[in-house]
């Protein structure tokens, strides 16, 4: 079974109120790119990928006026994907929505959310607020994520169950400040709520893990070892806290773990474009951990980058869809199911 994560950028720009795909000559949330444009290579890549299932990142938006769903299930019927059927949880403030497109000839997914009742203890559900305080000040802080994990209850054509997680954690980019100071309290503020919702992630895989119930966490986490300089201010990132660190039981991704070792080599599932610089940035921000016994069934891991994996740079078609139609590359996992 193929399993992917990818996070679509502006992927609500391509549809109308209705749900249905506007692959036209306007212009699309990416820079410089048409509607139509991005649709097709969207196409190109969805079918390349020929995954069970991916789980979208800023999926197009739900709310009372639109369906996410229903434009997921529109792209799918335009380009005669497979992965024809979409799930959502509880939905965000924002055009970003976290969703799993699959197909249901091959697995079964529902929304099924997981926390203790408010007032009671536990780890709160993920629509919930969480108090944590991550700067020492004995006034614990209420967190709230503004796209919360989709948490989905797995059975795959096999009768296999498992639980999955989709993430699109907090971005720690210092949108909006002008000035150094500036810049730099917003940059630290942002690490402090991204660190305290992955801290609030990890305590639910551990609940996962001591359950002994398979599990695979995968999305966008905004972040990765050694990534940027405010790290050393908490100690480690928030992908090391939900993979588990030393003594705890932990969830496994290579990628994650090349990283940790090897910060000036490792690998990159994300591309941007620094204007004031003139150059590209390439970055680890998108993961799929797996929990130990999945990790027994020897998985493999693949990210599709248009120039580091040789497939993909051979098939000029395929590198080129993949760079117009997100500045993120999918990240697959192969695995018996």
């Amino acid at each position: 079974m193929r399993l992917a994560t990818y996070n679509v950028e502006w992927f609500a720009n391509l549809f109308d109120d209705d749900g249905l795909l506007q692959a036209d000559h306007g212009w699309s949330g990416r820079q410089d790119v048409r509607r139509r444009d991005q649709a097709e290579a969207l196409g190109i890549v969805f079918t390349a990928l020929d995954a069970d299932a991916v789980m979208v990142i800023e999926a197009p938006d739900g709310s009372r006026r639109r369906s996410g769903t229903k434009a997921l299930e529109s792209f799918a019927a335009a380009f005669g994907l497979r992965q024809r059927r979409a799930v959502m949880g509880f939905l965000s403030d924002t055009q970003q929505e976290i969703a799993l497109l699959f197909d249901p000839d091959r697995l079964s997914a529902h929304h099924d959310p997981r926390g203790g009742t408010p007032g009671e203890g536990g780890v709160p559900r993920f629509d919930e607020s969480f108090r944590i305080d991550l700067d020492i000040d004995a006034k614990p802080e209420r967190v709230k994520w503004s796209k919360p994990p989709l948490e989905l209850a797995v059975t795959t054509q096999t009768g296999t169950t498992l639980r999955m997680i989709g993430v699109h954690a907090k971005s720690k980019a210092p949108h909006g400040a002008q000035g150094k100071e500036a810049i730099m309290r917003a940059a630290i503020e942002n690490r402090r709520k991204q660190l305290a919702q992955c801290i609030w992630l990890r305590l639910r895989v551990e609940e996962h893990l001591a359950a002994a119930e398979p599990l695979i966490v995968m999305g966008d986490f905004n972040d990765g070892p050694g990534l940027d300089e405010y790290e050393k201010l908490f100690g480690r990132s928030g992908v090391e806290v939900v993979m588990g660190e030393d003594g705890k039981e932990q969830l496994h991704d290579p990628h994650a773990r090349e990283a940790m070792t090897r910060h000036f080599s490792a690998p990159a599932t994300a591309r941007f474009f620094l204007a004031d610089e003139g150059r590209w940035l390439s970055a680890l921000l998108d993961y799929i951990m797996v929990s130990p016994d999945l990790l027994d069934r020897q998985p493999a891991w693949r990210i599709w980058h248009p120039f580091d994996d040789p497939a993909c740079y051979r098939t000029p078609e395929l590198r080129e869809a993949l760079l117009t139609a997100s500045d993120h590359f999918p990240v697959t996992l192969d695995i018996d199911l």
